[in-house]
This record gives structure tokens, sequence and C-alpha cells, in this order.
């Protein structure tokens, strides 16, 4: 991958371990313990060990820049001089078999090597760098910023993200030591990164000021602040208990499942709507999706309607056990189809039309049906009928108009599910997701918040803590401040409770536990729901989200202060000399805006005072964020032009401020229904790659970081969960040319290839070719001022994204030709019937044609023919004693098939180093095989369970070939050679 000017070559400007970053960043997915995703909700984090690999590869330089001076090294030339004689071996063999398919790779030099030796040596680096365990390991971390510090002269530049969201880049730069900068447009993503960045470094190592504090002798980072937090988050639970306990009382356990008090998890209700027949008109008739509350074996219960026509009336128990049949029912609820339910009394349809415009009329209601409670063996589903439930609810309703809750009549719009097919089923304000007891409890918490600041501030002055008025959001850190940097977090607190505790979190019936409100990307429509008990103890109270938060706040870096500010992208406030990594809106995947205001107006209440500035307005600012969707501008092509314009003026702004002396990165995300349908051309991407060219950048190197388990990968016969892609660029030359369309394929034919190879030599995954690919191939086309067509229109992005995918499947099919003659004819073979039976006839063409025959194929141990069919063999077919150094008649596609089968079974083994120590110099044909085989699998057979096994093994490629160097030589000095 060239750079564009005469900068230092970055690592990530030639290879990264890829594999290694993808396999931690899925892992972080399941990470919550401490894990600053918990701080708050934000949609699509970046993953922190994909943030850090990718920008300690931004900064440190490649070691092809510098490979002569690690020839000075005595142990280093040594081990170059011997990978040396490997390669060149390799590279004369492959070259020599070659059938002219597949142009020549440059001869490796003495430098090549050192430069991978030192490759090597920084890729350990990030292998550390990026594991979970290592996020808060200053010795693991101090490596990482001495690399930096190198290859920067002990100049550190400063990183800035200008699309800052949930803070992941900041946050990593911080942790990396260096001066860390981020700004996004909503005042939600603002504030919590501030929260991460800016606020823990201003109380670093600083002893926590509540009353009772233990004496520790020292408290590192922001212990100190997190035992605050934890002490008042306790401290506004007690005292909001003391004010509305009365609306939370314990229920009554049946005898059967011990009797007594229990306390409430969570009352289960269902919408109801008047009945649409007229004799029943004066009804209300329940809306549920589902009566089922525990679908666990030998665990199940449900509710059960009792209706009585005569009375006009619907009753509700709980049932355990039953039949099959009534689980089945009770599941169903009162379901008749989408959206559309039937009437308890006469199964009158109830459709969605009806559902909307009785909630118009202010007809929707709700019925309490079940509760969860605590039990001693664990949840107990009990009936709603206890007074003391009724007199509760009775007593939050008429608490809740004492409450000022203006805040909260701001309307909801956007992506929220209540608007689905034009339908708002009565939720036109945020006040409208939340029931009078909801809103009370979240109120009276925000209320105490202002109390708790009163305290704190008193206690921290107590403690030494300067005195005054100056406020945190002018970088203030004295008494007053400390208490606003505290109550942010309580906000949070508030903020997080309101995702378990609206009128749209349900239960599910298989786990039973409480669905989130922001369960996906958007608010479903609960038409039956589970309200929460705020003050229990179970997932959903009020401790769970003050526990989390503390544990985070505790483990962030202090080392360095950080800057967040709230700014469009397009008016950046960009330091000088700065680096730039960012994840800015993909597309028209998320309305960020829409989302966030369901968080803000709570926020809002609760920090107004603290940052005037970020809560002074009603809700997120919508005009001028950056997502293309047609509701907000009319017509798509109206919205694409928007997207296009906007994100080129950002990007613009990135290119003229960047460092020419480090890359800029980008992260681009696809959708998988994206990739499914259009692969690596899809529309949203090639929009988004023209705003990069179009800003005056060339993309120098793509990457695809994935965060699913490298498993399910082969979705949909392509990288279809490779969810990530980091774009790399560079300034484009002022002075780059136009060229014409042949032109430019015939670079692509010269440059390509090679590019490919070396991503295949890195061990990139199949299934991440196609992305990583089209890095060296953007390269060769965003490098020239313009592509013309034949009529001397601008090539489009999208029409070079096609051409690249074009040579890519070319030089993966020119491959073969590098093969055995035996191997050809499998591959050839498999493509066309997989492991099915074919007519002889048509296999003695196809062998006859490479100079074989099928005997010949068939004494290979490749393939069964008998009775005028053929057949390739399985992998669970092949000869269990088989032994490459014993076959006269080898093969790559034997080689490769026994690997793949040792790996299905053990793994990175003992046994399979073994075999891959046995298969020898034949290793990187067998690897080149993979790739190839993969191709066939995911895109031509779409045989989604043989590509995994392909990709599987090359993913584990690298710790197979170290562990296949750590042992001892199999057979002497006896080589492994195909018989050609």
């Amino acid at each position: 991958m060239t750079s564009t000017n005469n900068a230092k070559k970055k690592l990530i400007e030639v290879a990264i371990p890829l594999e290694a970053i993808n396999a931690a960043s899925a892992r972080e997915k399941s990470i919550r313990h401490g894990h600053p995703s918990t701080l708050h909700l934000w949609w699509a984090r970046r993953p922190l060990a994909a943030c850090r690999a990718v920008l300690f590869a931004q900064l440190v330089d490649d070691p092809s820049g510098y490979a002569d001076k690690l020839l000075d090294d005595p142990k280093i030339h040594k081990q170059a001089e011997a990978d040396l004689a490997v390669r060149l071996k390799v590279w004369r063999d492959r070259k020599a078999d070659a059938q002219g398919n597949v142009p020549d790779t440059p001869e490796p030099t003495l430098e090549d090597c050192a430069a991978d030796i030192e490759r090597k040596r920084l890729f350990g680096i990030i292998e550390e760098l990026v594991l979970w365990e290592n996020s808060t390991n200053e010795e693991v971390l101090e490596r990482a910023r001495a690399e930096i510090r190198r290859s920067c002269g002990g100049d550190l530049p400063p990183v800035y993200d200008p699309f800052s969201g949930g803070g992941s880049i900041p946050l990593e730069a911080q942790r990396l030591g260096l001066p860390a900068y981020g700004s996004d447009l909503n005042p939600v993503a603002v504030i919590i990164g501030k929260a991460m960045i800016e606020i823990p470094p201003k109380f670093k190592d600083k002893e926590p000021i509540h009353p009772g504090a233990k004496d520790r002798q020292f408290y590192r980072n922001a212990e100190g602040l997190a035992e605050d937090v934890k002490f008042y988050g306790e401290w506004m639970r007690e005292k909001a208990w003391e004010r509305i306990g009365h609306l939370y009382p314990r229920v009554d356990l049946p005898k059967e499942h011990g009797g007594g008090k229990g306390t409430v998890i969570a009352w289960i209700w269902t919408r109801t709507v008047p009945s649409p027949d007229p004799a029943f008109a004066d009804v209300q008739v329940p809306i549920a999706s589902s009566f089922l509350l525990s679908s666990k074996a030998g665990k199940e219960a449900w509710v059960e309607p009792i209706v009585d026509r005569h009375a006009k009336t619907i009753t509700y128990r709980v049932r355990y056990g039953g039949t099959k049949a009534e689980i089945a029912n009770a599941k169903e609820g009162t379901k008749a189809g989408r959206a559309v339910f039937r009437c308890l009394f006469s199964d009158t349809p109830i459709s969605g039309a009806y559902v909307d415009k009785q909630a118009t009329a202010g007809k929707m209601s709700q019925a309490l049906m079940a509760i969860v409670a605590e039990g001693k063996g664990g949840r107990i589903y009990v009936g709603a009928g206890a007074i003391e439930q009724s007199e509760a609810i009775t007593s939050a309703s008429e608490l809740a108009r004492t409450f000022d809750s203006t805040h909260l009549e701001v309307p909801c719009r956007g992506t929220f599910a209540s608007n689905a097919q034009g339908r708002r089923y009565g939720f036109n304000t945020f006040a409208d997701y939340f029931t009078d007891r909801q809103r009370v409890a979240l109120l009276t918490f925000s209320e105490l918040l202002k109390d708790v600041r009163g305290e704190i501030q008193s206690a921290a002055e107590a403690k030494g803590l300067k005195t005054g008025k100056e406020q945190l959001a002018n970088g203030a850190s004295g008494a007053f401040a400390y208490a606003e940097a505290v109550s942010i977090y309580l906000a949070f607190a508030i903020s997080k409770l309101t995702n378990l505790g609206s009128s749209v979190t349900s239960w599910m019936s298989d786990r039973g536990a409480l669905r989130e409100t922001f369960a996906r990307q958007g608010i479903p429509m609960a038409w039956d729901f589970a309200e929460v008990n705020f003050f229990s103890d179970s997932a959903g109270n009020w401790l769970t989200p003050i526990d989390k938060i503390s544990k985070v706040v505790a483990e962030l870096p202090t080392e360095h202060d950080g800057k967040i500010f709230q700014s469009s992208a397009t008016e950046a406030p960009y330091p000088a000399g700065v680096v730039i990594s960012t994840d800015p809106p993909y597309y028209d995947n998320i309305e960020y805006a829409d989302l966030s205001d369901f968080f803000f107006v709570w926020l809002r209440r609760s920090l107004l005072d603290v940052d005037p500035s970020l809560f002074g307005i009603l809700s997120t600012p919508k005009a001028e964020e950056l997502v293309a969707t047609r509701n907000r501008y009319g017509t798509q092509e109206a919205a694409d032009s928007f997207f296009l314009d906007g994100m080129s003026a950002a990007v613009g702004r990135m290119a003229e401020h960047a460092s020419e002396a480090f890359p800029t990165t980008i992260y681009y995300a696809f959708k998988q229904s994206e990739v499914e349908q259009e692969g690596v051309s899809s529309t949203g991407w090639a929009t988004f790659l023209q705003a990069v060219i179009n800003a005056g950048f060339s993309v120098v190197g793509t990457w695809p970081v994935r965060t699913e388990s490298p498993g399910r990968i082969v979705a949909t016969g392509t990288n279809a969960l490779a969810n990530s892609v980091v774009l790399v660029c560079r300034k484009k030359d002022t002075t780059a040319e136009v060229i014409t369309r042949a032109e430019f394929i015939r670079a692509l034919k010269r440059e390509l290839p090679p590019a490919i190879a070396e991503l295949q030599a890195a061990n990139i995954a199949p299934a991440d070719m196609p992305q990583s690919a089209i890095g060296p191939g953007m390269g060769v086309f965003s490098r020239y001022k313009t592509v013309l067509e034949s009529g001397d229109s601008p090539m489009s992005v999208k029409t070079a994204l096609q051409l690249i995918n074009r040579e890519l499947d070319e030089y993966l099919g020119g491959i073969q030709g590098e093969f055995d003659a035996d191997t050809r004819f499998a591959i050839t073979w498999f493509e066309q019937n997989g492991t099915s039976k074919g007519d002889y006839g048509i296999a003695d063409n196809l062998a006859r044609a490479r100079g074989i025959s099928v005997d010949s194929v068939k004494h290979a141990g490749i393939v069964e023919s008998a009775a005028g069919k053929v057949r390739i063999l399985a992998r669970d077919e092949l000869d269990d004693d088989w032994d490459p150094e014993d076959d006269r008649h080898l093969t790559v596609w034997e080689c490769l098939q026994h690997l793949v089968r040792q790996h299905e079974k053990d793994g990175i083994s003992h046994d399979t180093a073994v075999l891959l120590k046995k298969i020898n110099i034949q290793a990187e044909a067998v690897k080149d095989l993979a790739y190839c085989l993969y191709d066939i699998s995911a895109n031509k057979r779409k045989d989604a369970k043989e590509a995994t096994a392909y990709n599987a093994l090359i993913a584990d490629w690298t710790e197979l070939t170290r562990a296949a160097a750590a042992i001892h030589d199999t057979s002497g000095d006896r080589q492994i050679r195909l018989d050609i």
C-alpha cells in the first residue's frame, strides 16, 4: 500500500495483526464489569481493543522504513539470513511452477526479512495491548507508549475524533498517553465523553470526601471519586425510599412458595382498548402479545384471563405448569397477527389502526396481570389482586400530578417504533413512555440530585477542597465543581434507569428477566410490559447502575488531561499537527439524535444547572446530523445529497487540518443487509468513500474490524459480519494526474495482485479479504485526480469498487495455475459438484485438459471413481493413517484437507502443528488453496460450513506456524515434494 507523500510509512499502512484485534474486539462484547460502555448507553460504540490497536499502528513507524538499520543487530541479521534462505526457495519454486496466470511477486530481500522480524515484534505488542485484562496494565501500556514516543521523536501529537460519540477513540488515545480531544454535535455524547475523559484527571489520586470514608494510604486514579459516587448513590436511595417507599408494597407469597411477604421485582401489565364489538364496547379488553411468564422447563408459569361475559369483566390469575396446548396458547396472548389482536369476549379482530384510533382518543388503558416477586428459590409469579397494590397505584397517580414534568413534554419522533405504519399508539411525547409510578420515582431521584449536590459540596469543603462557586464546566476542580462531577455520574444512573424503567420494557419469559427499552437501536412497541421495582434487589433497581458506574469510574485513565467539545464536525476546533481517528455516522444506519432524546430529556432535568451550554435546549440538534434518511429529506436522492455534501465538508476539514506525518483513520460500519444485497460495492459504502475522496484524501488501506465470533463469519457467502472497516487515508498529492479507465485497469492488474499476496502473507482471513483488498485497489484509484470513463465522465467510486472486486476474483482464480494438476482438477470438480457424484466422461475431459487422467486423481487419493460416476472424497473419508512424508503421490489438495480435518478436530494443538511441520515447503501453497476454496465455498457454492472451515484455519495460521517452528524436524533432512 503506497503512501501519497514522503512521510514515513506507518505500520497500519502495511500490516496489522487483524485476527488478534478481531478476537479481542469480539470478546469485549461480553465484558460488562467495569467496561466504559456501562457508564451510559450509546449506540454503535467501537470496541476499545480496536481503537487502541488502530491508534498504535497509526502512530508507530513501519519497519520497512528502517530495515537497513535493523540489520546492524547481529541477532536480527542472522535470523533474517535464515528466513531469506527459506523465502527465496519458496519464491523460486512458486515462480518455476507458475503457469503465467499470476504476476511474479518481487524477489524477497534481506531487508524484507528484517522488517518482518521487527513487524512481528510490534505485532506482539499489539496482541498484548488489545487484551481487556491489559487495559489497565501499566507495564503493557508503557511498552506501547515507548514505541509511540520512539516513532514520534518524543513529541507526542494530539489525537482528535470529530465524531466522538461514545468516546472510545479519545479514551484510548488518553490511555496511550496522548493528548486526547473529541467533539460531537449531540449533547448526550458530549456529556458521556466529558465523564470519561475530562472529569477523572481533575480528581486523580484524590481520597473520597464522604463521611465515614475508610482511611487508605493511597487512592489510585479516580478510585476516590468512584467511592463517592457509590456512597451518595446509596444516600439517594435511602432518601427516595423515605419519600416514595409506600408506592412499592411487598406482596403476599403463596403458601406453596413459602408464604410470607416478598419484594416485588416487576409488575406485568397489558395494554387494553375498548372492544370493537358493539355488544362489549364499554369493556376494556387486553391486547397482549403473550400471557407467558416463564417458559423454563419444569417452571412454566402463565396468566390465565378469566372472562365473564355476563358481568362483562376480565380478571387474571397466575397458573403454574399446564398442558403443552395451554402453554402454547398462553404464549400467543391475544395476538391474531402482526399488530392484530382478538377480543376475548367475541373474537372480533382488533386491528392496529383501531388501536391507534383508540389511543389517539385517550381510550387506551392498561391492566395489571401478574406480579414477579423475589423468592427463596428464585422468581415467584403471583396474582395482581392484593388491595395494597391498587392503593399504591392510585397513590402514584395522585402524586404524579404534584410534580412538574414539563421537561418530558417533548415530541418523540423518528426511530421510535410507536410510529410504525404512521401510527403513534398514543406515544406523542416522552411523558407517554412512563407509568405514573415510574415518573414519580424518576422525578424524585432528579429532585434528590440537587439535595445531594449540597451534601457533597459541604463534605468536600470539610476535606479541604477549595470553596466558591466555580463550575466544573469552566475547568474548576474545587468543592463546588467536585459536587457537580459526582452529580453527573448520579444523573447517568437516573438516565440509565429509564432503559429498564419505561412502559416499553418487556418481560422475557425464557430468561425470567427484563428486556431493555433499547434492546435494539430503536424502541419496539410493547403491548404488554414489565414495570420494574427500583427498590428491589434484582436487575433494574437503582443500585445496579450506581454499582456499574462506580466500577467504570474507578478504572478510567487519569494520567493525562483530555477535552471534549460540543461541535459539528464541519467546525471541529482542531489543534495544530493533529492526528485524526474517527468513527462517523454511517449513511442511513442510525438516527442518534432521535434516539438520544429519550435520555436527553432526563439528563437535561438533572444537569441543566451543571452545564447550561449543553442542556439549555429542549431536545438534541437534528438538522445538522449527518444521516441519509428519507423521512427527514422527502426523497432518498435528497437524503443522499445531504449526506454526501455534509460528509465531504466534514472530511474536507479533516484533510485540511490532519498532520502530513501521520495517516488519518476513519471507521465505516456495514449493515449486514447492505453487504448481503450489494456486496463490497454497496451504495452506502460507495457514497461514504466518494465523500472521503472528494475531500482530498487518498485511501491507502482498508482493514475489516469484526466484533462477531469467527465461527459466524460466513453467514451469507460474503463477509457479512465484518461489521466495521477502518479506512487508512493520506492527503492526496496535489500533482495527481488524470487517467483513463483502461489505464486504471492496467494499473490494477499490475499492482493489486502483489498487494493481495502481501495480505495473504500477513494471514488476513479469507472472509476479510474482500474488504482488505479494497485498500490497495482504492489506493490506485484515489491517488489520481480523476479516472475518466469512455465518454470523459469521471468514474464513480461504485464502479471502481466493482472493478477492484473483479480483479480480486481473477487473482483468486488465477492462483489455481500454481497448483499441481491433480489439485487443479479437484478445485474445478469441487466448484461444479461439491462432494456429489458427477459423470465420468466429464471428469475424464477435465482431467485430460490438465494433462492427467481420472486414474491419476484416484491414485492420489482425492476421488472415488466407480460405475461411471466420479466423486470428490469428503474429509472424513480420507485415510486416517496418511502421512505426507510417506506419500509418493502427494497433492496440495490432500495436504489442505488433512490439515483442515486435524484443525477441526483439535484446533491449535501439537498434532495440528506437527502435521503443518510435515507439509513443510508446501505450506504456502496449502494456504493459497485455503483462500481459493473459501472463495468457491462462500461466494459460488454458498456453503457456509465449508467456507468457515477454511477461514478458521487461516485465522489460526500464525499461531500454527509458530507452533510448527518450535517442533524439531519430524524426519531428519527429508523434504516433502509434490509428485508433479
